[in-house]
């Protein structure tokens, strides 16, 4: 049956990246750990951030462009006073200034950063300029012209402010460097800022409170291993641990094809509704998400209203 050949882990781990580690980082270990290549992540962190990174593991992968575009929550302490050539701690202190801004007055400068709006990328990210990492451009002293993107800012909660230093928690859209938030708002205050620390603490539906670091994960994969040396591993080897990749839609409704009409789902076909276990007319306003007669995830399908059938929009089993 298609989505049952080969062994490995198919699902999300949704990892704690401690400081230190690069994203990539977390992927090669992970890849030494579950000894399987096909492994990826939703979306960078930097390399002294810490806190949520989801991580797909075998078909799982195909998901990993739409987690990226997610949106995201982060706990970040802002420092005024200091501005550096990274816009955090890491870098090359360019500027010092006295904190001399009222509470008020920073309340208000940060709540002017709420909304969609323009940001321009900082040069020490992984973005790329005429194929070259504007980081590598800037270690060799380059700096080049960057267009602004547009970003949206849901909402910044103020946590804690013990001036020169502000907590703050902020919900935003993919694409957002909390780096260049924390660089503006010093400069909206004239006294400069830069991000003293930074911690993840939801991407989607994954959240801090439910994040496993790495030496957990190699914990429970060499259990499984002790017991069973020569077993390749698979998502239900690890329950707790790995998450179906349908967690990502749970959202949308769902149905399953009926099995007389298994063999069109595995190949991959545009599907007729009366092939389905469930349907109703709303299906045809929204993503459904697709399982075949023994509950297996096939993917996630969107309906052709000129065709009068569900086309797939990603499919995440084997297909025969």
């Amino acid at each position: 049956m298609a989505g049952s050949r080969g062994s490995m882990i198919n699902g999300i781990i949704n990892v704690y990246k401690e400081a230190g580690f690069t994203s990539h980082d977390v992927v090669a270990k992970l890849r030494g750990i579950c000894k399987q290549k096909k492994i990826g992540h939703t979306g960078t962190l930097d390399p002294e951030a810490e806190g949520v990174l989801p991580v797909c593991l075998g078909r799982a992968t195909r998901v990993c462009d739409m987690l990226t575009e997610k949106d995201k929550v982060y706990e970040a302490v802002l420092l005024l006073g200091k501005t550096t050539d990274t816009q955090d701690m890491t870098g090359t202190v360019l500027e010092e200034k006295q904190v001399t801004c009222s509470s008020g007055e920073v309340l208000e400068a940060i709540a002017g950063f709420t909304g969609t709006q323009e940001q321009i990328p900082p040069m020490y990210s992984a973005l790329k300029v005429n194929g070259k990492k504007l980081c590598d451009l800037a270690r060799a002293g380059i700096e080049v012209e960057r267009k602004p993107r547009e970003i949206t800012v849901f909402s910044i909660r103020v946590l804690k402010e013990e001036l020169p230093e502000v907590q703050m928690q902020v919900h935003c859209s993919k694409g957002t460097y909390i780096r260049t938030l924390c660089h503006d708002i010093g400069q909206k205050l004239g006294c400069g800022g830069c991000m003293k620390s930074l911690l993840r603490t939801r991407v989607a539906e994954f959240e801090l409170k439910d994040a496993v670091r790495l030496a957990e994960i190699e914990a429970q994969v060499q259990a499984v291993r002790g017991r069973e040396p020569q077993k390749e591993l698979t998502g239900a080897d690890l329950p707790g641990l790995v998450k179906n990749t349908d967690c990502v839609f749970l959202q949308y409704p769902c149905s399953a094809v009926k099995g007389e009409f298994s063999r069109l789902l595995y190949n991959g076909n545009a599907l007729k509704p009366e092939w389905l276990t469930e349907w109703h007319k709303e299906y045809q306003q929204t993503i459904l998400r697709l399982y075949d007669e023994n509950q297996l995830f096939a993917g996630i399908y969107r309906w052709d209203e000129k065709r009068k059938e569900l086309k797939p929009v990603r499919i995440f089993m084997d297909l025969s």
